[in-house]
């Protein structure tokens, strides 16, 4: 085998060989005739020799990548987001001077041959031959346009993209084939607009649009003779020539390309020296790509937006198929998402919490009857960096949050409310609600075998004074432990289970919820849009619609453009308009006067229910007008604080619960994304107030430390934050009962619910 000569050139023999291999292809090119098998000039292809004629004649280009834009409902630009920032313009809008340099650097016969250039081929031999050192190519702009063709096509697969741009004579007979195609399809003229749309001009530019509003920050149409210049000179070299990082090579490298325009006579020598005499005159735009990019905090709704795409089969059967077209781009997705609804979000989180707390908090609207995602954001902004975090808050894992989503706490207990009233119990039913009981058995399940409490473990309430009997009017504002332990007994779990099912409740990893009573106290981790799409089906007098974030989306493929697909919120009746009319009702009870008052809106219909959990590690409050739903967890993604004696948004609380600092948040975020829309109405129902007797627990003694939540268990165990001036002690102002049993076997299952429960 013929050896390299030691100044790293071909030997004499290599060069003869490369020399008779070229010229022999260029030869039959230009005959039109079928190449013999000649194995050692490697013209073999995949394995086996192809003479020039075998191969296909027909170059499938696919269609270039740009940019895709994603739009609010209004219309408004959130982000651009791309695989390759590219943006395709016709010739007509790229400046002649971009057009005469590209051609006088790269291929100054351009006008003259066809798609093979015999005497450029024959001049690069006789210099490369000389040289001892390749040190210039021979190929056509239109041949290097194929080669670009089969890159484009190899996306970032490192493996196609490497054969794809392999120097073997086997590629070049192929590329030459196609070029050959090219020029008879397309003419010169086109084949130099697409030519400059798909060439990489370095630093993430792709196509003369993109590289002149990076380098230049202007259009392509707009280039100047030595701006031009530069641009076309970084095409041999994008990383050599790189003017941001080697002003001085890059100067070097623009300077060869205006002397070349002057030797083909594009433009005088004078000009040449002048436009060389210049700055570089760099203006550069740096890329702005991608959901961080987002306004208003919206970059969690961004990611949402890509991750629905891709995980979607109406936008292609295979996630790989997905992924193409969402790294093609060109698309344009009109979204949900209401832009002041969205700035409502924002304003409220920065108002209530600060990134650099100690807890985090997310909020997600959703609009009734529609499942329309209205604003999703949360108090750690996208990124990652201190304080900031990829993980979105309000969704499921698969749509890239929380492992498992977070304990609700008693804003679980609606959901067994409307259990019950489905199965016919009154809105009046009553249990006796003592302080404190055993856990009830046997409880009835789906599967056949009833829940047992072998250790016949108990369950208390908030504090002594909350003593039965209730109805479930005040049990649902007070949010009594035992009431709904008992209403949990007596319907049993699977009515429960099929409220949730109905309500696509699941848990943050998108598994259902196990048949175990702690379930129907909040022990499991769900997301906010889970919640604030379950609570939207009250809103709507019991219709259940999925959650959709992309109202349409226009792709834009060459000169055409096409409207896709887009998936459909899917609507069911998850319940009876009496049994949602029935919750509404006894919701709007807890923002009037129980624990969920600090939250209540004064200006229109409203409803909702608190929620906190073990050692107050979550903290919710799910409410809705008729037109729109949201959620507020806040808490630690980790699970690790307890929120007690803790500064959140700059604001002590000696303890947090669903009442306190969600609450407001909700207030706020929709008080400001519904003003100045009509107030509509809920379709109440008469429930009989409770029986006239003083059990020391008036309205005054407030939330009753939000007796809901406040502890173990979505508040089956813990103390109270209630003022305690009212005809009872409200959880003796604040005091923590501590916990003096365990908890049953079988009764908490999976993560997020005890100590150290996981993301």
């Amino acid at each position: 085998m013929p050896k390299k000569r030691s100044g790293g050139g071909l030997s004499p023999t290599q060069q003869a060989v490369k020399f008779l291999g070229v010229s022999v292809l260029a030869g039959a090119v230009m005959a039109g005739i079928a190449l013999p098998a000649v194995g050692a000039l490697g013209l073999a292809a995949k394995g086996s020799v192809e003479s020039f004629d075998e191969l296909p004649a027909n170059l499938k280009t696919p269609p270039l990548s740009q940019r895709t834009t994603l739009l609010d409902a209004d219309g408004g630009q959130i982000a651009t987001v791309y695989s390759r920032d590219r943006t395709v313009v016709d010739l007509k809008d790229i400046s002649p001077y971009m057009q005469k340099a590209i051609v006088a650097i790269e291929d100054s016969r351009f006008y003259e041959h066809g798609a093979v250039d015999l005497k450029g081929v024959l001049r690069a031999l006789n210099k490369n031959a000389r040289s001892g050192e390749v040190s210039e190519g021979a190929s056509t702009l239109t041949q290097q346009y194929v080669k670009n063709v089969f890159v484009e096509e190899a996306g970032d697969d490192p493996t196609k993209v490497a054969q794809a741009t392999q120097q073997t004579i086997g590629r070049k007979i192929r590329e030459l084939k196609y070029a050959i195609q090219v020029e008879e399809e397309l003419g010169k003229k086109k084949i130099l607009e697409n030519y400059l749309n798909i060439t990489f001009f370095g630093q993430q530019a792709y196509g003369v649009e993109a590289a002149a509003r990076r380098y230049f920050s202007k259009s392509a149409k707009d280039l100047n003779l030595q701006e031009s210049a530069l641009l076309a000179g970084l095409v041999q070299s994008p990383s050599r020539y790189d003017p941001v990082n080697d002003e001085a090579e890059a100067k070097k490298r623009r300077n060869v390309v205006l002397q070349r325009m002057a030797e083909v006579g594009d433009i005088s020598q004078e000009r040449a020296d002048a436009a060389a005499r210049t700055p570089l005159g760099l203006n550069v735009s740096r890329p702005r790509n991608g959901c961080i990019t987002a306004v208003e905090g919206a970059s969690f709704f961004c990611k949402y937006v890509e991750k629905a795409f891709l995980n979607d089969p109406v936008f292609g059967k295979t996630r790989e198929e997905r992924a193409k077209v969402w790294n093609q781009g060109g698309l344009t997705i009109r979204t949900t998402l209401d832009p002041q609804a969205q700035k409502s979000v924002q304003s409220s989180l920065k108002n209530h919490v600060n990134k650099d707390d100690s807890v985090a908090a997310a909020i997600t609207l959703v609009e009734p009857g529609t499942g329309k995602i209205l604003g999703m954001g949360q108090s750690k902004p996208y990124g990652y960096g201190k304080n900031e975090t990829e993980i979105n808050y309000s969704v499921d894992h698969s749509m890239g949050g929380s492992n498992y989503g977070f304990p609700t706490g008693s804003t679980f207990k609606p959901f067994v409310a409307a259990a019950a009233l489905e199965e016919g119990r009154p809105p009046t039913q009553e249990y006796s609600s003592p302080y404190e009981m055993p856990y009830p058995e046997p409880v009835q399940t789906c599967s056949g075998k009833p829940w047992m409490n072998p250790s016949g473990e108990t369950v208390p309430n908030e504090d002594e004074s909350e003593v039965g009997p209730y109805r479930l009017k005040e049990a649902m504002a007070l949010s009594v432990n035992t009431y709904f332990v008992q209403m949990v007994a007596d319907i049993g779990l699977c009515p429960v289970v099929k409220m949730t099912d109905a309500l696509h409740v699941v848990q943050g990893n998108g598994e259902k919820l196990p048949e175990v009573p702690a379930v129907s106290l909040g022990s499991r981790g769900v997301s906010p849009l889970t919640m604030a799409s379950a609570y939207a089906a009250f809103a709507s007098r019991g219709m259940y619609c999925t959650p959709v974030a992309i109202e349409s989306i226009t792709q834009k493929i060459g000169d055409q453009q096409k409207s896709l697909e887009v998936p459909k919120s899917t609507c069911s009746r998850a319940m009876s308009e009496k049994t949602a009319d029935t919750v509404n009702t006894l919701l709007q009870g807890v923002v009037d006067s129980g624990t969920g008052r600090e939250a209540g809106l004064t200006d229109r219909a409203n409803a909702g229910k608190t929620g906190t959990t073990d050692e107050r590690k979550n903290a919710w409050f799910v409410g809705y007008t008729p037109d729109l739903s949201g959620a507020v967890w806040v808490g630690s993604a980790s699970q690790e604080v307890r929120m007690i004696d803790i500064s959140i948004g700059g604001a002590y609380h000696a303890k947090v619960y669903g009442g306190s600092v969600p609450g407001p948040l909700w207030r706020d975020a929709m008080t400001n994304a519904l003003a100045g829309k009509e107030a509509g109405s809920f379709n109440l129902v008469d429930i009989p107030d409770e029986r006239d007797e003083d059990r020391g627990d008036g309205d005054e003694g407030g939330d009753r430390g939000d007796g809901d939540n406040d502890g173990l268990i979505g508040g089956l165990i813990g103390g109270g934050n209630g003022n305690g001036n009212g005809g009872g002690n409200g959880g003796a102002g604040g005091s923590e009962p501590d916990p003096t049993f365990s908890i049953p076997e079988g009764f908490v299952q999976g993560p997020g619910n005890g100590p150290g429960g996981r993301r």
